[in-house]
């Protein structure tokens, strides 16, 4: 029997809560690049106004801060997070309401299950190596399956245009 304590169960609705905010905010986004040329512009706002609520956190946090000789310590592929935010933010800016939400969910962690199988099989980046085992592999073969099911919407509209041709 699964043993289940209280710090995971803390973490698990922490955990949960990130996949609403991210649905809220790819919701948002998706709003605010209406007022934009372009979803880059939308992701720009997004993130000048998380830069400054992160700004403000760090202040107002009781540790030592970091000096500038820091920042040279830290290994170049590091860096690449920032960058994989943009990408994160401006892409769903652009199709997740030409996908649905849904499907546009589902798609982002499939990818998001997939690669973390892969680190965690290979201890990639720092993770404890976690090989897959069948019930891993079949979690993430279900969640493709929903992902294809939520993909009906795109073949009835597929199927409708080809009828209007």
């Amino acid at each position: 029997m699964m043993k289940i304590s209280s710090h995971l169960l803390f973490m698990l609705p922490l955990a949960f809560g990130i996949g609403i905010a991210m649905t809220f905010q790819t919701a948002l986004n998706t709003q605010l690049r209406e007022y934009f040329y372009s979803p880059l512009q939308a992701a720009l706002l997004s993130f000048f106004i998380g830069t400054c609520v992160l700004a403000l956190l760090v202040v107002v946090q009781p540790v030592d801060k970091p000096q500038l000789h820091d920042f040279s310590n830290i290994p170049w592929y590091l860096w690449l997070g920032g960058c994989l935010g943009v990408y994160a933010i401006s892409i769903s800016i652009y199709t997740a309401p030409k996908l649905g939400f849904l499907t546009f969910s589902g798609l982002v962690i499939f990818g998001q299950i997939l690669t973390s199988m892969i680190f965690d099989h290979y201890g990639l980046l720092g993770t404890e190596k976690t090989p897959v085992n069948w019930q891993r592999l079949l979690g993430g073969v279900v969640i493709f399956i929903g992902v294809l099911l939520t993909l009906q919407r795109w073949i009835y509209l597929d199927q409708a245009h080809d009828e209007y041709e």
